[in-house]
């Protein structure tokens, strides 16, 4: 019987600096793309992308036809994201940059690559900071990376003041919010939130032409206004008279709450006090305090 014989291998980082050295290489390649808003020519070789990755066995499948193949547009994925899959997928490994690993992640997601998508994963998780975290709050909503959303979440709950001072807090979209304004756990006072979801329904309203109103009606439902004291109420619902971006029945139904001294059990959750929740004299009366 012939023996099946043995399976030895060479050093596997002279292999791997040869392959990256492919990456974006003219010479031999067989394929353009034309990558992101800047619209990069990009190079890269049609038989390794195919056989690590089902995407680009789709996109690339057809027959070549005679002469120079037309580039393939990629218009979405920044430049640098798309490099570093192509390291990644030439070399089985990849350079993670905490400015640039949310469209690398993306990026992973899209093409079906689950190994760089867990790579970048760990990565997000180890550099998350306040600058990063409602970014990546957002990709993980859109694509349901479940694990990452309650990590990001957490962080916000712990830091929560400076986060919603990003500008990435004001890219939200309704269904990334919506977790953060239903938290029991952010550390910060119920006015100081209020101001902050007016000012995400500004920047909202402004990039999509649509009122103030309609823009926070997903989200403005869960803040807590019965919380607030009443001067505070009475200037909110002032300025609101202004600039309408609480439903006015909802600030009817806060004042209930200050009229009847007590926090109604059908709305218990807007009458109770998140972590960051400053003292104020009329909470003595709610029903549900913060436990």
């Amino acid at each position: 019987m012939e023996n099946p014989g043995l399976v030895v291998h060479g050093q596997t980082a002279s292999f791997s600096t040869a392959l990256r050295s492919l990456v974006n290489n003219p010479q031999y390649s067989d394929v353009c793309f034309v990558v992101g808003q800047e619209r990069q020519e990009v190079f890269a070789h049609r038989c390794l992308l195919a056989c690590r990755c089902n995407f680009f066995q789709r996109l690339l499948g057809t027959e070549l036809g005679p002469g120079v193949p037309s580039p393939v547009v990629l218009s979405t994925v920044p430049a640098e994201a798309f490099l570093a899959v192509l390291e990644f997928l030439y070399t089985n490994s990849v350079k993670l940059h905490h400015h640039s690993v949310l469209e690398v992640l993306t990026a992973a997601v899209e093409y079906g690559l689950e190994e760089l998508r867990e790579l970048c994963l760990e990565f997000v998780v180890k550099v998350l900071d306040v600058e990063l975290v409602c970014e990546a709050l957002q990709v993980a909503v859109t694509f349901g990376l479940g694990p990452l959303q309650e990590r990001c979440i957490a962080f916000i709950e712990a830091h929560s003041q400076e986060a919603l001072r990003t500008r990435g807090f004001l890219e939200l979209s309704a269904a990334a919010l919506l977790p953060l304004l239903r938290s029991d756990k952010l550390c910060v006072d119920e006015l100081e939130l209020v101001r902050a979801a007016w000012s995400w329904a500004r920047v909202g309203a402004a990039v999509l032409e649509r009122p103030v109103a309609e823009v926070a009606a997903p989200v403005v439902r869960e803040l807590r206004l019965a919380l607030l004291a009443p001067a505070e109420l009475s200037a909110l619902e002032e300025q609101n008279r202004r600039e309408p971006f609480i439903p006015v029945e909802q600030i009817v139904e806060a004042w209930k709450c200050h009229a009847l001294r007590r926090g109604d059990a059908a709305r218990g959750a807007l009458c109770r006090r998140r972590r960051g929740t400053l003292p104020r004299e009329h909470h003595r009366f709610l029903d549900l305090p913060f436990k």
